[in-house]
């Protein structure tokens, strides 16, 4: 199947994979197309078919800040907007009334995930969430360019076959942290990349290169950390294009990459840290980058610096000059932001970046100077308790949890919220049975008039909540509570429909033993 011209085609095989520089902002828009049920997606697709376009699948939601990140630098951007013509742009919201259901049928479930299909609906590609907008802009013309289901270039990549490059920058720039073993077990992952990296190495370099990057930053990596592999990755770090080109990687894995490129500490791994100082820098300091990627540059540079100090740690010891740059660049991105969307991405990163310093007061003082100017101010609530609970004050933590619950919008959002809220009081008061019981009754009976509640993030939302009522329970004191609740859900699971098999199973499950 050919999606776009072959003058386009010859263009994208022939160049070289390079980041664009930022187009403007438009004032046009992309017209997606709200779904929330099997009818709709298959409405969708028919239109796909008719139109002889692929479907480009957007599943998020509004608090989420890496979908606000995409609101702000991708769905606004000239290119994008003009590109969207070549496809059927398809919004899913997590909280639409089946939103859930659809989430599990395509495997999607952390937000925000893209997916370009064909018209019969096989996916062409699955795209990276931090990745930044002008390399999606790209990997989406890579994709309409060829058209190729992702699952047989990866067979025939497993199989010696020949694949162009565009082919092997597919398979580089795949979103495998959110395939939810669609094409290879999760388990499997370092071993496949690593593999398929030495596939690469002949026809697509720069793919290669990326794949062994993503291998490297794998848990139980096959790949061994001798003398090849360092020099090869200390020549990315000082390459400003290379390392501009594999910034998420860079940016997002940096603790990872050193600790299995360097297993033990020592004079080796402070060596490794320090060639990544330069980089980092640089990326923090490039203006074609967006804020958040900017300063995810430099949390990767606080992590650095922590690196052989417990992560949990609250009061880590870092150089003074590098958590007044933390406060100085989180006070900067609030005071220069104007876009609402922008604001949820930043400021959440930003806060985050100063709990790794170990600035906990300007974190909270952040979020709370945020939370009147937040579409969602809930998400920044929940950072509140968070903060509060990693720093043992139960009290306040359990406070912020709660108002943050009591604030979520959307069911899926309000069962993902409650059970936050539910885990908080099991393990910080655990003895207050009659408030437990309470926020557990609530979500049961928030669920009952969910059509999604039993699929998805929902019911993992639900069964965690479930989990944590019998661990709670273990010793039997909470046997009165447990059966009053089981008896409640034992009425929702009644109401269900009857063709809902799954849903059934799955709300039966819940409290059984």
């Amino acid at each position: 199947m050919r999606l776009a011209s072959v003058a386009l085609a010859a263009a994208l095989i022939a160049a070289p994979f390079v980041v664009a520089p930022a187009r403007a902002a438009s004032t046009a828009s992309v017209a997606w197309a709200a779904v929330a049920s099997d009818a709709d997606m298959a409405q969708q697709f028919s239109r796909a078919k008719a139109e002889n376009k692929p479907v480009l699948l957007y599943w998020g939601a509004t608090w989420c800040p890496p979908c606000n990140q995409l609101k702000a630098t991708l769905f606004n951007r000239a290119d994008f907007i003009e590109q969207s013509k070549s496809f059927v742009a398809v919004g899913l919201d997590g909280d639409a009334p089946g939103a859930q259901k659809l989430g599990e049928r395509f495997k999607v479930r952390g937000y925000p995930t893209l997916i370009l299909f064909t018209p019969a609906g096989q996916e062409i590609t699955r795209l990276p969430g931090e990745a930044d907008a002008p390399q999606v802009v790209k990997l989406l013309q890579l994709g309409l360019a060829g058209g190729r289901p992702i699952k047989a270039v990866l067979t025939d990549a497993q199989a010696n076959k020949k694949l162009s490059a565009n082919e092997w920058r597919l398979l580089a720039f795949y979103s495998w942290e959110t395939d939810y073993d669609q094409l290879i077990n999760a388990k499997d992952k370092g071993a496949v990349l690593s593999r398929l990296a030495q596939a690469a190495e002949a026809t697509a370099p720069e793919a290669a290169l990326r794949l062994t990057l993503k291998a490297l930053a794998t848990e139980g990596t096959p790949l061994k950390p001798d003398a090849a592999l360092l020099a090869r990755v200390r020549a990315v770090l000082a390459n400003p294009a290379q390392s501009r080109a594999m910034m998420d990687v860079l940016v997002n894995e940096a603790p990872d990459l050193v600790r299995n490129l360097t297993p033990d500490a020592g004079a080796a791994r402070t060596a490794l840290a320090a060639d990544f100082e330069p980089a980092l820098k640089r990326l923090e300091q490039d203006a074609s980058l967006s804020r958040a990627d900017r300063l995810g540059a430099l949390r990767a540079r606080v992590e650095l610096a922590r690196i052989d100090q417990p992560k949990t740690d609250v009061s880590a010891k870092l150089p003074a000059a590098l958590q007044q740059e933390a406060r100085d660049a989180a006070q900067r991105a609030h005071r220069e932001i104007t876009d609402g969307y922008e604001r949820q991405a930043v400021v959440t990163e930003a806060a985050y970046l100063l709990t790794r310093a170990s600035l906990w007061k300007d974190s909270d003082e952040l979020l709370k100077s945020a939370i009147a100017r937040s579409h969602s101010p809930y998400y920044l609530m929940s950072q509140l308790g968070s903060n509060a609970r990693k720093q043992g004050h139960k009290a306040e933590a359990l406070r912020w949890y709660e108002e943050a619950f009591n604030k979520s919008e959307g069911p899926a959002t309000r069962l993902q919220w409650g059970a936050g809220y539910f885990s908080a009081l099991v393990e910080l008061a655990p003895e207050d049975a009659a408030r437990i019981e309470k926020a557990a009754s609530q979500l049961f009976s928030e669920a009952a008039g969910d059509p999604s509640a039993f699929y998805e993030r929902s019911e993992r939302s639900l069964k965690r909540v479930a989990e944590q009522l019998t661990a709670w329970n273990k010793d039997g004191s909470k046997a009165a509570v447990i059966g009053r609740l089981k008896t409640q859900l034992d009425g929702v699971c009644g109401k269900l429909d009857a063709a809902e098999t799954k849903a059934r199973a799955a709300c039966g499950k819940l409290l059984k033993a």
